[in-house]
């Protein structure tokens, strides 16, 4: 009896203790888990605190249309975001924040006029100052300003080919004019293009995204720059987790290009491919090696220089394989005009190793905006640099249906975003007026008052067209 009542107890023991452990145990573990925890949040505010002084909020006052008033325009104010890549006042933002916009301004954030002293958290707003256009690239949906200031904060731009799907980042911006915000998410998709076969490229994300937050910077862990939020996908007009991003190389290549001259320069080698498809790889004969495959080479292009032919098979380009053919052409339109590639290339049974530069793609009108200067050629009133169309100029063009006008070389800033004269654009009449030169134009606009229609008749790749507004 006493060995049973024994057992008995230290069984009854047994059980206490291993309950007490498993107790504690619990608790050591949800310590750990809220000393974990405490450590992420801690991590994200440093990483909010970094990063923040460098987000700035644009200003845009801009002309429309009244509404219930004929002849007249309404002031309009819009606000966007942007990021300081610069301590000397550069900044990125996106085209369609500041495009058509008459002034644009620029609040930094306050914690860099505070010069980090601490205070209420009920900051002051941050300076406003005024803010210069350098360049705009409506192909990517980007903007270069620059803001009379020096030793603002800043952030750099990281590298976007090493962004996984899955990864945390965080969203930086002033969403319906909350300036200075920031949510976090994660990637959802890298290399996400929105119309088929477009060589832009887009880091998707589910951190929310708003109007307003257009231009501000998505940001990695590490507090780098790895995109510029760009548009969203709604159905309600707010955020539901489909943001999409410009990424950072994309965007580093157009900052360091309107950054030095005002315009970016797009490059190309000369070929066209396409992806290798079993049925092409069957009726080609082609080895089972590579993806990608020439199918034309322009004459006299760098590829034809540097001797790509048709049929080649591109293994890689600068080391990076390619497995199709819109693989090979987002690669291609990070590079700048006058930069080499690398093609590693399968003919025959044969390897080989070629280095190709890349050129400025033919007929592209923004070469124009190399040829004018503001005190030649800018027309205030409509917000252009404009050319005789001479005979080198009209070399430079597809073939023209009226042979007599003056070609739009860069454009500032017109009246409304929907009607607007685009670089290439060759002007031959305004209101039924033949323009022969810049001082027609000139003479012509300078003649007309506030709120006269203009109509231009212009020519735009081969087709006519009417653009009208009303003089401001």
């Amino acid at each position: 009896m006493r060995i049973k009542n024994y057992l008995a107890f230290l069984l009854i023991m047994t059980l206490c203790f291993c309950g007490s452990a498993a107790s504690l145990l619990a608790q050591v573990n949800q310590q750990r888990s809220m000393i974990t925890l405490g450590k992420l949040s801690a991590e994200f505010e440093r990483l909010s605190k970094s990063v923040s002084p460098a987000i700035v909020q644009i200003l845009a006052t801009g002309y429309v249309p009244g509404v219930n008033q004929i002849n007249a325009l309404t002031k309009q104010r819009s606000t966007g975001s942007g990021v300081v890549l610069d301590a000397n006042g550069f900044i990125i933002t996106n085209a369609h924040v500041v495009e058509g916009a008459r002034r644009v301004q620029v609040a930094l954030n306050a914690n860099e006029i505070q010069n980090g002293r601490k205070g209420s958290i009920l900051k002051a707003r941050g300076e406003i100052v005024g803010a210069q256009i350098v360049g705009i690239d409506r192909e990517t949906d980007l903007a270069v300003l620059k803001v009379d200031k020096s030793n603002l904060p800043f952030l750099k731009l990281g590298d976007s080919d090493t962004v996984q799907k899955g990864q945390l980042v965080l969203a930086f911006g002033s969403p319906l004019g909350l300036e200075n915000s920031v949510t976090m998410g994660i990637v959802s998709s890298i290399a996400r293009q929105l119309r088929p076969e477009d060589r832009m490229i887009y880091i998707q994300t589910d951190a929310p995204i708003n109007p307003g937050s257009s231009g501000g910077p998505l940001v990695d862990t590490h507090g780098n720059v790895i995109g510029i939020n760009t548009l969203i996908f709604s159905q309600s007009g707010g955020s539901e987790g489909i943001g999409f991003a410009a990424p950072s190389n994309i965007v580093k290549n157009v900052y360091n290009q309107i950054r030095a001259t005002g315009r970016v320069r797009r490059g190309e080698i000369g070929v066209s491919v396409q992806t290798i498809t079993p049925l092409l790889a069957t009726g080609l004969d082609l080895p089972r090696v590579g993806r990608v495959v020439i199918a034309d080479v322009e004459p006299y292009s760098p590829a034809a220089t540097a001797g790509l032919r048709i049929g080649d098979i591109i293994l890689s380009l600068d080391r990076k394989a390619m497995e199709n053919g819109r693989q090979f052409d987002v690669n291609l339109y990070s590079r700048s005009v006058g930069d080499h590639v690398i093609l590693e290339i399968r003919r025959g049974e044969i390897d080989k190793i070629i280095k190709v530069e890349i050129r400025e793609r033919p007929n592209d009108p923004g070469r124009f905006a190399d040829m004018v200067s503001p005190e030649r050629n800018l027309i205030p009133r409509l917000g252009i640099l404009a050319l005789d169309l001479d005979e080198t100029i009209s070399r430079m063009l597809p073939p023209l249906r009226v042979k007599t006008g003056v070609v739009v070389a860069n454009r500032a800033n017109l009246l409304y975003e929907q009607d607007e004269l685009l670089p290439g654009d060759v002007i031959h009449f305004v209101n039924n007026q033949e323009i022969n030169s810049l001082e027609d134009l000139k003479a012509f606009v300078g003649s007309l008052a506030a709120f006269d229609a203009v109509v231009f008749q212009v020519e735009r790749r081969g087709q006519l067209k009417y653009i009208s507004f009303e003089m401001e």
